[in-house]
């Protein structure tokens, strides 16, 4: 039997609107149309994202790149912009025949804010040219790697391979970017979802395509999660996809940041998991329960998927409803609507402990974890990514909602519109200082890659809030009730039902009883029959339904809408996924200042004097080392004093001094404290030297009780 329900009648229905054959064709095509050009600008950003910039650049190098020495050097050093980690292998030095001459440990030479780390030479290298081949990870979870040349004494042939693909490229970088979008995607669907349901619109909870949409955005961040934390060891290391069953590697990669981030995702998630069966479980038993106990005290409800509100349009083609369930088995209405609240506090609380925790996993390994006010950054990237999956994931929830279930409510869409205005000015508020603090200044915007992306990312997202605007327009003019339209569609198709049903089942026997799905003789005869009957009935009430759902005018206009907003999401969750594999503005910039990584011969580099002296009594003769490291203004400087005979061999002496002057400021003498450290070997941490300028380092050197001289030089600081 087929029955038709009006809530709410409307009355002078007029007959619907005269419309093309093709405009559901067309309509469709629009839709594909926007869908595949989303998919296109996604695949050309996550193209163009691979090999990924890192955000810790190499400043700074001794020696520097392309320099000529006249001696081989102690050790190679390397200057970063940022923290990096880094292992023995790290750094590698290559002789002009291509084989190692580094003595294969890293050397950590970090000091206060300067990030450096160096590799030992032997000593009496002989001439020619030689390769730097290096390789870190940036605090920021992104892999950076490089290569330079120096030489000694006099450049010359070289036959020393050469990394032929940047750390973070080829296959494995593409699949560790397609891994990133999807775990964006689906922490945006998972939490936005979420919202949607308990924020917005409850009876979702009990629409399958919504509960398909949660569980499947669940399962994708899952997913994506746990082939990020396998491709983390080719992704850093050697770019071969092999190395993904290397179970050394991965043990190396849970010792570290981003993979601790990454193992405290799916902990998270499995907490997610539990919040998620809850919400479709007894949340939506809850919601049916109370929509039943409301139904058999007042009869003004509909029982159904989606409970829709009162002056809501139902078409059911299904067989007539069973008698009115036993007193015994109503459930108490007040009962019903406390344990529904009491479930709605509880997933709320929980879910936001969840969505917070997630959100954290990315801040903690990423772009906020590094650079200027960590402290602030880290929370309000926390903000900023809520914020966003509030929106664009409750736009997708929603978007589903009116393409696949019942029909949705105006009231549950004008409180995902006030939800969704509210996570617009967080996203707007957030964004800006993250912009900020990553980009610096205004002409970075144009002059750096970072800062293009960025205005790009704007750009969409004017676009989106456009869009949303038309949106927020459509919800505006929608009725509670149904649209004439609809009613008169509705009508229409409830004769028609009758008709097709009358066909599909033949005569119906006049009996005393209640009808049955089945009845018929060819039903009695044939259950495989009985089956295809029932399938075809439930195939054109659901064809019933969607026509009836778009013959209303308002709700058409606002799934297209919402489609557009949808669209333009995806390619805004393209470019931020971008942008996060792209170096800073503020680090590409500083990099530009100094002509490049390693190339400057000067700046940011340990200042190294060589003054020879002569007490004038025996054994007075010999030269002192200095070395000043980083050789700028600050606390940040590391000293080391080192003497020589005139053979070459190192010395002790009874006493040493040394002292830094500014004469332009009138500052010092500022004695520096040394620890003998071994023989012929003085050393000090964070000399300080307050301000830039050119600097009188004075040397004391006490060969005997009588016999002692003072050196005086010039070193500039930076």
């Amino acid at each position: 039997m087929t029955t038709t329900v009006l809530c709410a009648p409307g009355s002078g229905a007029r007959a619907p609107s005269t419309r093309r054959a093709g405009a559901p064709r067309a309509r469709r095509s629009s839709a594909l149309r926007l869908l595949v050009l989303a998919a296109a600008l996604l695949g050309a950003l996550l193209g163009g994202a691979a090999p990924a910039s890192a955000h810790a650049a190499l400043t700074g190098s001794t020696p520097a790149q392309g320099s000529v020495v006249q001696s081989a050097p102690e050790q190679v050093t390397l200057t970063f912009s940022e923290g990096v980690a880094m292992s023995d292998d790290s750094v590698r030095v290559l002789d002009p025949q291509g084989k190692r001459v580094d003595r294969g440990k890293l050397r950590d030479l970090c000091s206060g804010e300067t990030v450096k780390y160096g590799a030992g030479l032997p000593p009496g290298l002989p001439d020619g040219t030689y390769t730097v081949a290096w390789q870190a990870v940036s605090a920021d979870s992104h892999p950076v790697s490089g290569a330079f040349t120096f030489s000694v004494g006099a450049p010359s042939e070289t036959s020393a391979p050469l990394p032929q693909q940047e750390a973070g490229g080829g296959v494995v970088g593409a699949l560790y970017g397609i891994a990133r979008y999807l775990a964006y995607a689906g922490f945006v669907v998972l939490v936005g979802g979420a919202a949607f349901v308990l924020i917005c619109r409850p009876a979702a909870a009990r629409v399958r395509s919504v509960q398909r949409l949660v569980a499947r955005s669940w399962a994708a961040l899952t997913a994506a999660t746990i082939v990020m934390l396998l491709l983390r060891t080719p992704y850093t290391t050697s770019g071969d996809l092999a190395d993904v069953f290397d179970l050394g590697g991965l043990r190396q990669v849970l010792e570290t940041k981003p993979g601790a981030a990454l193992v405290s995702r799916l902990l998270l998630l499995a907490a997610a998991a539990l919040f998620v069966a809850v919400l479709f479980g007894a949340y939506a038993r809850a919601q049916r329960d109370e929509g039943r106990a409301g139904s058999e005290e007042g009869r003004t409800g509909v029982e159904g998927a989606g409970d829709p509100p009162s002056g809501a349009l139902i078409t059911s083609t299904a067989p007539a409803a069973p008698a009115a369930p036993n007193a015994s088995d109503t459930p108490d209405a007040p009962a019903a609507a406390k344990r529904r609240q009491d479930l709605t506090f509880g997933l709320s609380v929980g879910g936001a402990i969840v969505a917070v925790g997630l959100a954290a996993t990315w801040a903690m390994a990423e772009h906020a974890s590094t650079g200027l006010q960590t402290a602030v950054a880290m929370p309000v990237d926390v903000l900023h990514l809520l914020a966003v999956a509030t929106w664009l994931g409750g736009l997708t929830a929603l978007l589903v909602s009116l393409y696949r279930g019942p029909s949705v409510a105006r009231s549950d869409v004008r409180r995902f519109s006030r939800l969704a205005f509210g996570s617009v000015l967080v996203v707007v508020a957030t964004g800006v200082y993250q912009s900020w603090r990553q980009v610096g200044t205004w002409q970075a915007l144009t002059d750096t890659s970072y800062g293009k992306l960025l205005l790009v990312k704007a750009a969409l997202v004017v676009v989106l809030v456009g869009i949303a605007w038309f949106s927020r327009r459509w919800t505006a003019r929608l009725g509670e009730g149904p649209a004439p339209e609809a009613e008169a569609t509705a009508v229409l198709e409830s004769v028609a039902a009758r008709t097709e049903t009358a066909a599909i089942d033949g005569p119906v026997p006049a009996t005393d009883g209640p009808v049955s799905a089945t009845d018929g003789p060819a039903a009695e005869a044939d259950p495989g029959r009985a089956a295809q009957l029932a399938r075809q009935r439930a195939a054109l009430a659901s064809a019933r339904t969607k026509r009836i759902r778009d013959a209303d005018p308002e709700r058409s206009g606002l799934r297209r809408s919402v489609l557009a907003e949808a669209t333009v999401a995806v390619v805004v969750l393209a470019v931020t996924t971008v942008l996060t594999s792209t170096e800073p503005a503020r680090t590409e910039a500083a990099v530009k200042a100094v002509g490049g990584a390693g190339q400057s011969a000067d700046a940011n580099q340990p200042k190294v004097l060589n003054i020879p002296f002569d007490t004038g009594g025996p054994r007075g003769k010999g030269t002192a080392r200095v070395d000043l490291d980083p050789g700028r203004s600050g606390s940040g400087n590391a000293l080391h004093l080192r003497l020589a005979d005139p053979d070459g061999r190192t010395v002790d002496v009874p006493e040493v001094k040394v002292s830094f002057t500014l004469p332009d400021k009138d500052l010092g003498p500022l004695p520096v404290t040394l620890d003998h450290v071994s023989e012929g070997h003085w050393s000090a941490r964070d000399v300080q030297l307050p301000v830039p300028g050119q600097w009188q380092l004075s040397l004391v050197v006490r060969t005997s009780d009588i016999d002692q001289v003072t050196e005086t030089r010039n070193v500039k600081i930076n």
